[in-house]
């Protein structure tokens, strides 16, 4: 359930509260897998107690309303716990015998990575920056150098030393003040996403302040590299206030800067490209405001740009004439506005460049000389140069790729950073000359093991959806790969949130492809893979478009005999697993197999309590089904969890983060125990829980391999496709 919002940095997330009630005549403790007459364990039975509820006079009763701790975000009931080990052991079992495949299958991951790696070096402020990894380190170590002396490079920050001996480790933020002697950074060490912010001096490594617990996002630095502005987030992992340290004065309390009151807006923090300007912005899913405060005196109160209103969603960046602002006031597509600090009312705003209905501008940065402009054309993305009066767009030597601004932290140049990739080609950096318009390859990610993107062929298809819409589609496969219906598929969707799926590459993916398998991407709606309406026919009340649109790629791939029914397998994430458990109940024949990561699947009964802070920002992309018995009917109609019925289900992978902020344990945890008393067939299904993790799974760069390692033996192993065309 990734919840994405248009603040830069934050994809933020709700969860379910609901107080169990206990029937006291159903058994408490729930069932280890004890051995069957087969000699294998059986799947663990999680206990049914009664728990009811209603709501517009329908009631409903939750069997398994218990598995959600009332201490959450501490977990140490002993019954959840119990039925979570239990079900971690099933897994187990059932994996053994996939372990050689596991372990092939992650020796492949493996060397696909290099085993040393390096970012591109950027300059600023008088140093290099870049990060590397160590041979088989699975965390980075951050270097500079200075300008004078590119050779000289020192260690900034050690993640590896930082992540020793702990189950999980996140690097947060990483903020160098302008005189380059400080260092702000923060660690998410238990997967909750509380981020602990620490500023050390670079030189001697000395703590200059007390540790900030709760962060979230990116610290901001005042010129004078004396105080920094933070965010914290509340209880429920709201992020709503921001503080003033000034760590020359670390005793003091912390100056209250900014209070989002409001439950449904979600605070972040940017530094203007200008780097003149603190941006404080505060945003839901469709509207939001940003305050202001000179870098050079964070005492100054902020300045609102424009009130919050209704569907209306900017975004702000300043330059050398004032601000330069993305907004979608006059068209859905967005439009680019400039406007001057005295004057801020949208009614001073002045066209710059405008988005229409195939135009999609999905963001800018504003240079001293140049405006540059990320935008989608046709389900495509593009790079537009705006110089005076002048532009041009970057060109790309593939038909189908993804593309977009790398980092770009200086103000006054002439070249940009831009990331690129495609289905078959690595991840290539290039810098861009603005004046002589060439690009210059910095970096193309080696594949050690060997990789040939001749071996591979990508398409682009559209698939006719049931209510008449085209449906993009991303495929990549190898060469010899059959297209005949009898090769494997595996579909992937995510579908929510106005995120698009870019045609990206996976040094993973191929060891699939090399198995014969042919790899798609539904760019189904809920997405903004089209333009903002393609986002919008698939939230509120069009939101089952998005589980239509998934079904109706898979039945034209198997027309046009890319797949067969039976042998696809099926995978998404977050509000990408809620879109696995709504297309599972739809049409189950059409799936072979299923991986349902951290999915959001308990739709109604998050949605409905709004007892939890992080409830009322959802409202808007789902609808609320507090007040209006018409949402109510209509979430309860597709909600994966409230739709499972006595039947067959393919076999499922179903994965937890005991630690997850974002889709909590509780939801997968209780999907699989009730699917588990409704299934009538033998297929496995199989609950993860990461005991030390949260929504992102295990935190190494290998740890995550194998992982995905996990998953792709499962799937494979569930369609008998374990079979390897490349040999």
């Amino acid at each position: 359930m990734l919840r994405w919002l248009l603040i830069p940095g934050l994809l933020l997330i709700i969860y379910l509260v609901s107080a169990p009630a206990v029937d006291n005549n159903v058994s408490h403790q729930p069932q280890n897998p004890d051995m069957n007459n087969t000699g294998h364990p059986s799947a663990p039975t999680a206990p049914r107690r009664s728990h009811r509820f209603s709501h517009h006079g329908i009631e409903i009763e939750d069997h398994y309303a218990w598995l959600r701790d009332p201490d959450y975000p501490t977990v140490d009931d002993p019954d959840i716990l119990a039925y979570l080990n239990a079900e971690n052991a099933y897994f187990e079992h059932h994996m053994a015998p996939l372990k050689p495949l596991v372990d092939t299958i992650f020796a492949e991951m493996k060397g696909r990575q290099p085993e040393e790696d390096y970012s591109v070096p950027y300059l600023k402020n008088g140093f290099w920056y870049q990060w590397r990894y160590a041979r088989h380190a699975q965390y980075k170590t951050w270097y500079r150098a200075p300008a004078d002396n590119p050779q000289d490079w020192q260690v900034l920050l050690d993640e590896a030393k930082l992540a020793d001996g702990r189950e999980y480790f996140r690097l947060g933020a990483l903020a160098v003040s302008p005189c380059g002697n400080k260092l702000a950074y923060s660690e998410d060490v238990d997967g909750s996403e509380r981020y602990t912010l620490h500023v050390i001096d670079i030189n001697n490594r000395e703590m200059l302040t007390r540790p900030i617990p709760d962060t979230l996002g990116n610290p901001v630095w005042d010129q004078a590299g004396g105080q920094l502005l933070y965010v914290v987030v509340s209880e429920q992992w709201r992020p709503y206030k921001v503080f003033l340290r000034d760590v020359t004065q670390a005793d003091k309390p912390d100056p209250l800067i900014y209070h989002e009151t409001d439950g449904g807006f979600f605070v972040g923090l940017r530094l203007s490209q200008s780097e003149a300007l603190v941006l404080i912005e505060s945003g839901s899913h469709t509207s939001n405001e940003t305050y202001f405060v000179p870098r050079e005196n964070f005492q100054t109160p902020p300045r609102q740009v424009a009130p919050r209103q209704q569907d209306h969603e900017y975004h702000v960046d300043h330059g050398d004439q004032g601000l330069v602002i993305r907004s979608n006031q006059r068209h859905a597509n967005f439009d680019i506005f400039t406007t001057s600090l005295d004057k801020l009312s949208p009614d001073h705003w002045q066209l710059w460049v405008a988005g229409d209905k195939t135009h999609y501008i999905t963001d800018f940065l504003i240079l001293k000389q140049h405006l540059i402009v990320e935008e989608r054309v046709e389900g495509l993305d593009q790079i537009r140069v705006v110089t005076g009066q002048a532009q041009h767009y970057i060109n790309f030597p593939e038909t189908t790729y993804e593309v977009g601004l790398g980092t770009n932290p200086n103000f006054d140049t002439h070249t940009i950073r831009i990331s690129y990739t495609s289905m078959v080609t690595p991840h290539t950096v290039f810098d861009y000359d603005l004046n002589s318009r060439a690009l210059d390859t910095l970096k193309v990610t080696v594949i050690p093991s060997g990789y040939n993107p001749r071996e591979f062929l990508t398409r682009r298809l559209q698939a006719p959806g049931r209510d008449g819409s085209k449906i993009p589609i991303s495929l990549v496969y190898h060469k010899d790969t059959p297209i005949n219906g009898s090769a494997p598929l595996y579909l992937y969707g995510y579908g929510a949130y106005g995120h698009a799926i870019p045609p990206s590459f996976s040094p993973s993916r191929i060891s699939l492809l090399e198995r014969g398998f042919i790899y798609a991407i539904a760019h189904i709606r809920g997405g903004d893979d089209l333009g903002y309406h393609w986002y919008t026919q698939g939230k509120l009340m069009q939101r089952t478009n998005t589980f239509n649109d998934f079904v109706d790629v898979a039945k034209y791939l198997i027309e046009e005999n890319f797949a067969a029914a039976g042998n696809i397998a099926i995978a998404g994430g977050s509000a990408g697993g809620e879109l696995m458990g709504a297309v599972v109940n739809q049409a189950p024949q059409l799936w072979g197999a299923v991986a349902a990561h951290v999915p959001f699947v308990d739709v109604l009964n998050t949605i409905l309590d709004e007892s939890l802070p992080l409830t009322p920002i959802e409202w808007d992309e789902w609808g609320n089904p507090i007040r209006d018995p018409k949402v109510f009917d209509y979430i309860r109609s597709y909600s994966p969890y409230d739709q499972l019925k006595a039947g067959a289900y393919p076999p499922m992978l179903v994965t937890a983060g005991l630690n997850d902020p974002r889709v909590t344990y509780w939801e997968p945890a209780k999907y699989v125990a009730k699917l588990r008393h409704l299934k009538t067939d033998s297929n496995p299904l199989l609950l993860k829980t990461n005991m030390g993790a949260g929504h992102g799974g295990k935190s190494g760069r290998f740890d995550a391999l194998a992982e995905r390692a996990e998953e792709y033996a499962f799937l494979i192993s569930a369609l008998n496709a374990d079979q390897n065309i490349a040999d």
